[in-house]
């Protein structure tokens, strides 16, 4: 599967075959998120929430990827990201993007 931001894959003509998405909710425990208030007091990068986050748009991906494949598709052209906090500590993360058929040029 072609995975792009862009709005074509160079090379190729398109069948747009419809959005897909992904997206999950993700959240630490009380323990990591009591450590993370406590470095946020004194600045610096939240490792736990980095680490949350990018596990979480793994999962967003492989999702949109599952829907996109489910279609029939080569690739997602178009991809974007959102976040969005659902509650404090917790948040969601969603990809997504057009599934396309590729023909080659």
């Amino acid at each position: 599967m072609i995975i792009v931001n862009t709005e074509t894959v160079e090379g190729y003509s398109m069948q747009t075959l419809g959005l897909v998405q992904g997206s999950t909710v993700q959240s630490k425990n009380a323990f990591k998120d009591m450590g993370a208030g406590f470095k946020s007091m004194v600045g610096g990068e939240l490792g736990s929430y980095t680490k949350m986050l990018e596990e979480a748009r793994e999962i967003a991906i492989q999702r949109m990827v599952e829907k996109a494949t489910s279609l029939g598709a080569d690739a997602i052209v178009a991809v974007r990201f959102n976040s969005a906090s659902v509650m404090q500590g917790a948040a969601e993360i969603m990809a997504y993007g057009t599934a396309v058929k590729l023909v080659k040029n």
